[in-house]
């Protein structure tokens, strides 16, 4: 067996690989959107097809900038892009994603808190649709495929799956209207169960169409806010009204209780399968 030397040790360290693949990766959108949007501004575009533009670009570049570094970095393949599966995996994700927000929305109308004002044309959305797109990936891309995926392979899939959703949901806690119980209602709801997605496909995309539709379904079809922000345009107009229990307050739905159950429940239902299918990871002490 080949001895790593002390150098090697510590760049192949799980928190230098994270460290690395934030840096690179984050460091990498951050300086090349600005330039796509500087050079972007010498066309005279409108502002929204700016956004929109850079935007498209940001999903290739973070898609781009991660497979390359843990492509050479790891030495392997990037089998958690893979497009095996493809249409199963977001078809999956946005399902899911639909139907517990659709969930969430029920019990506010079932309570008298929901109710629909007008309906609107779809076409507006579209800038919201990619822009949705850019955040599912950059977040997933962050949180699951470097910060989950490497914590995993030494702590085990369910340390993984806590450390991640405690940093998702704390990277909230600087959103607007947020708090300390937002961010944790963040944590468990959507930080747990994307985590248990991930460990289910052992694939990005899967979460990816979660998380979109999940944002997707609740600010421009519902016309709540996310995670403390209003969107503006959505498919439906809507009054949202009640106890914060329910609504989530100024915070969206995301803070309400009913999520909180419906998101437990579906991540207890894929750990029971990742079980059965032997896809959990147990920490190195206990292998």
């Amino acid at each position: 067996m080949e001895t790593k030397t002390v150098g090697q040790k510590i760049l192949y360290f799980p928190l230098t690989k994270i460290i690395i693949g934030l840096i690179v990766c984050i460091g990498t959108l951050v300086i090349l959107k600005l330039g796509i949007e500087k050079l972007l501004g010498l066309f005279n575009l409108e502002k929204t097809t700016i956004t929109l533009l850079s935007n498209t670009l940001s999903i290739f570049i973070v898609l781009f900038s991660y497979t390359t570094l843990y492509q050479y970095y790891e030495k392997r393949s990037i089998t958690e892009l893979s497009s095996k599966n493809l249409a199963k995996n977001l078809s999956l994700g946005i399902a899911l994603g639909v139907g517990l927000q659709s969930l969430t929305i029920f019990v506010i109308y079932l309570y008298g808190g929901f109710s629909i004002i007008s309906v609107n044309s779809f076409i507006p959305l579209i800038p919201s649709l990619i822009g949705f797109t850019a955040v599912a990936v950059f977040e997933e891309i962050v949180f699951r495929g470097i910060i989950f995926r490497i914590t995993e392979e030494k702590l085990g899939s369910y340390i993984a799956m806590v450390i991640s959703g405690l940093l998702f949901g704390f990277a909230h806690l600087f959103n607007p209207n947020s708090s300390i119980t937002s961010a944790l209602s963040i944590a468990i709801e959507a930080g747990l169960l994307f985590g248990a997605a991930y460990i289910y496909t052992r694939n990005l995309w899967f979460p990816i169409a979660m998380h979109f539709a999940w944002n997707f379904t609740q600010s421009n079809i519902f016309g709540a806010a996310t995670s403390g922000s209003i969107i503006g345009k959505s498919l439906f107009t809507t009054k949202i009204e009640g106890s914060v229990l329910l609504t989530g307050g100024d915070f969206g739905p995301e803070a309400s209780i009913q999520v909180i159950v419906f998101c437990v429940i579906t991540t207890v239902i894929l750990m029971k399968l990742n079980h059965k299918q032997n896809k959990v990871i147990k920490p190195y002490w206990s292998k």
